[in-house]
């Protein structure tokens, strides 16, 4: 007889990006949740207040308790799919919608030079 023991099942519609490619995402997700809300009139040390929730009269406020559900059941990296294979680091583009792309080798800018003249001896065969 300490308090009102809330039990429940929360859904929301999660919306974000992709962690990798930075598509839209929309995810369902599921969440339960229990706390005890304890009457006011109860005498707790100030150290066992900290985390008790009260009941308001008599009503409960939920909304801490349902955020709390639903932002830990958040995933860290969220994914449009699991083997997503995200952004070219060269141009952007998103891999998932061309699996071949491919860049040519970079050449390291201290070797240019010999490149333009190779470019050179080509055009002059």
């Amino acid at each position: 007889m300490e308090g009102v023991l809330v039990t429940g099942t929360a859904t929301a519609e999660l919306e974000g990006e992709c962690a990798r490619c930075l598509e839209p995402i929309s995810d369902p997700t599921e969440v339960t949740f229990q706390e005890l809300f304890v009457y006011e009139d109860r005498d707790y040390s100030s150290e066992e207040d900290d985390g008790v929730s009260k009941l308001e009269g008599d009503l409960v406020d939920l909304e801490p308790l349902l955020r709390d559900a639903v932002v830990l059941a958040l995933p860290f990296q969220p994914l449009c799919m699991e083997d997503c294979p995200g952004l070219c680091v060269e141009c952007g583009a998103r891999l998932a919608d061309d699996p071949d792309h491919a860049h040519e080798a970079a050449i390291d800018p201290r070797w240019a030079g010999l490149s333009a003249l190779r470019q050179d001896e080509q055009d002059q065969d």
